[in-house]
């Protein structure tokens, strides 16, 4: 089980014939964000997951109005000035996916997301201390658990892949935040749902010559510029 699991994350793309989600998965959704009063109605973004959602900066710093999804919200009231937007985050700093999958029924599902963004990847590598395939495997379980409960109530669902660590080489190819990145490739591609591969944008500005220290405010947590990354990618799929 371990070696299949460990396959799945370093290959991905050969355990499943569907596709992950392209922009036309959120039609629906802008459709309604063009609406002008009084037929527009409240569109809820939801962000699950740790402290990156969450906000925090140079821990115990908490900086929500820089963080991605305040990033987000900015941007699309700039792209659709008529649309009424929460920007609603459940996200808890240190949590995994585990602890989310727990109390997405009463945390998340109640806020009713026309679109959810999940990541917990950067945690999800504690899960089994000193097992990272094991860690893997109940990242894999818990996040498909919380997508199938958001597709069972019509939710879009959008994954994110984790931001980096310094600690790590980003450019390593099995780098282990990489085999997160991948499994969450292939969950979107299983579910046919929208993915956000945030770990792909710090890479490319690496690749590029560029310190991943300027991106980031800790080891573990992006500053404003790394968020920015993030929330670019985001808006990219309500364009």
């Amino acid at each position: 089980m371990k070696t299949c699991f460990l396959f799945l994350a370093l290959t991905c793309t050969y355990f499943y014939s569907g596709a992950q989600a392209d922009t036309s998965y959120l039609n629906n959704i802008k459709a309604e964000l063009v609406k002008k009063w009084p037929k527009n109605r409240t569109i809820n973004l939801v962000f699950h997951g740790h402290s990156v959602p969450t906000g925090y900066f140079r821990t115990p710093d908490v900086r929500t109005l820089d963080a991605y999804p305040h990033q987000v919200l900015k941007d699309l009231k700039a792209l659709y000035p008529y649309a009424v937007i929460n920007s609603i985050t459940t996200s808890i700093g240190g949590e995994n996916s585990v602890q989310g999958a727990k109390r997405f029924k009463k945390d998340v599902l109640i806020h009713r997301p026309d679109v959810l963004f999940i990541d917990y990847a950067l945690n999800d590598r504690g899960l089994v201390p000193k097992d990272s395939i094991a860690s893997l495997k109940k990242a894999y379980e818990a996040t498909e658990k919380m997508v199938k409960a958001a597709l069972k109530q019509h939710i879009k669902v959008i994954l994110l892949t984790p931001s980096p660590d310094t600690r790590e080489n980003i450019l390593q190819a099995n780098a282990l935040l990489q085999l997160y990145a991948n499994q969450l490739t292939a969950l979107a591609k299983k579910y046919n749902i929208g993915l956000v591969d945030s770990y792909a944008a710090f890479k490319k500005q690496v690749s590029e010559g560029r310190s991943l220290n300027e991106l980031m405010a800790q080891v573990n947590h992006p500053n404003e510029k790394g968020h920015a990354l993030i929330a670019q990618a985001i808006v990219a799929w309500f364009r």
